[in-house]
């Protein structure tokens, strides 16, 4: 069976930056073990797997090593995908997922997803245990679902971080991002995600992550608009807007490269 692929880096200006996603289009589901195997050998910290179905699209995303529930860089790059390189009109464009219906709206370029709020609340339990993962202890530890949420003191604490990848996958929750205010820059904050446990020991700039933070520094800050920067390698900007119980996350795409893979049938 043969199926088209697309590398495209989202939350990205320009090529090489921001988080680089694969999507591939389907005519109809292949079993859950293929798609993980599809996932594994694209290697990237997220496949995104989509088929269109009675007005909307189905979309799934994998890791190298399993299925998530939510992405917010893969979802950007597969909307790039169908209404870039697809020719599909609708506005917004409707996902179907394991988090619900997600929409995705495009004006010049610039996409929005309409994503979940992810409540924060704080989680000292694995203090030491978290410290000793990353090198540094957080300020604040808080927990928002399957991911810590750790505050520094600062934005140069943050970039400067190396932490143990083997100790944060040992960790009770199996994601774990870092934060602090960005000190006068010119975003409101800045982070960094892990998620080795996922299969994933950095992911470069994470939209899902961004459903907690967004909401997490919109209180601490007082505003609903804020401009949140992810100190990876790559490094990508978010723009997040905080709207009751949804995040509104905006960013661009570029296309790396298309083809097409062969798999079982």
């Amino acid at each position: 069976m043969r199926l088209a692929i697309y590398h495209v880096d989202a939350f990205a200006e320009r090529l090489f930056t921001g988080n680089p996603a694969s999507v591939v289009t389907l005519a109809s589901w292949p079993g859950d073990t293929v798609l993980q195997a599809i996932a594994a050998e694209n290697n990237l910290s997220e496949t995104a797997f989509v088929r269109a179905a009675d007005g909307v699209f189905e979309l799934r995303w994998f890791t190298p090593r399993i299925e998530v529930p939510l992405c917010g860089h893969a979802t950007l790059a597969t909307a790039f995908v169908l209404k870039t390189l697809s020719g599909v009109k609708d506005d917004p464009i409707i996902f179907s997922t394991k988090s619900g219906a997600l929409p995705v709206r495009e004006h010049d370029g610039l996409f929005t997803m309409d994503f979940p709020a992810m409540a924060v609340a704080p989680d000292e339990g694995e203090r030491d245990a978290v410290g000793q993962a990353l090198g540094v202890a957080p300020r604040e530890i808080h927990a928002a679902r399957d991911r810590y949420l750790c505050v520094l003191d600062d934005a140069a604490a943050v970039r400067a971080l190396a932490p143990d990848h083997a100790a944060l996958a040992r960790l009770r929750l199996t994601g774990l991002m870092v934060t602090a205010p960005d000190d006068g820059g010119t975003d409101d904050f800045v982070s960094r995600y892990f998620a080795p446990a996922k299969g994933v020991p950095e992911d470069p700039v994470t939209g899902a992550a961004h459903c907690a933070l967004a909401p997490f520094w919109a209180r601490r800050l007082g505003k609903a608009r804020l401009a949140g920067f992810q100190a990876s390698a790559r490094g990508g900007r978010i723009n997040c807007e905080v709207a009751g119980d949804r995040v509104l996350l905006s960013g661009r795409a570029c296309l790396y490269m298309q083809g097409s893979i062969e798999v079982p049938d």
